[in-house]
């Protein structure tokens, strides 16, 4: 079981860091989101994808990720934290204020 669960994760990594550039160049959030973060976080931001469940995702519809500010969402996506990958280097700063926006509107949808 352990080694699935690690399997699972390198796997996760891996579609996170496949392709760096493509979604960059993309201007829409829900694309950007789509390329992203849904491995993890599943389409709907509430962290039950099979990785998601396996890394312990944040509910991004949660009280509390929407009670953090936007600055510190901004830095978990720009610099990583925790289990979560940095994507600084592959998301421009422009699109990641657009992801904060697009995290936030994911509570009303919850």
């Amino acid at each position: 079981m352990r080694q699935l669960i690690l399997r699972v994760i390198a796997a996760g990594l891996l579609c996170c860091m496949a392709l760096p550039g493509v979604a960059e160049s993309q201007s829409d959030v829900a694309k950007i989101f789509q390329s992203k973060c849904v491995l993890c976080h599943a389409a709907d931001g509430s962290g039950s994808s099979p990785t998601g469940k396996a890394l312990h995702a944040k509910d991004l519809r949660s009280a509390e990720v929407q009670s953090l500010s936007d600055a510190v969402l901004t830095g978990t996506i720009t610099k990583g934290k925790g289990k979560m990958p940095a994507f600084g280097a592959r998301i421009q700063p422009a699109d990641v204020q657009k992801l904060v926006a697009y995290i936030r509107s994911l509570a009303a949808k919850k």
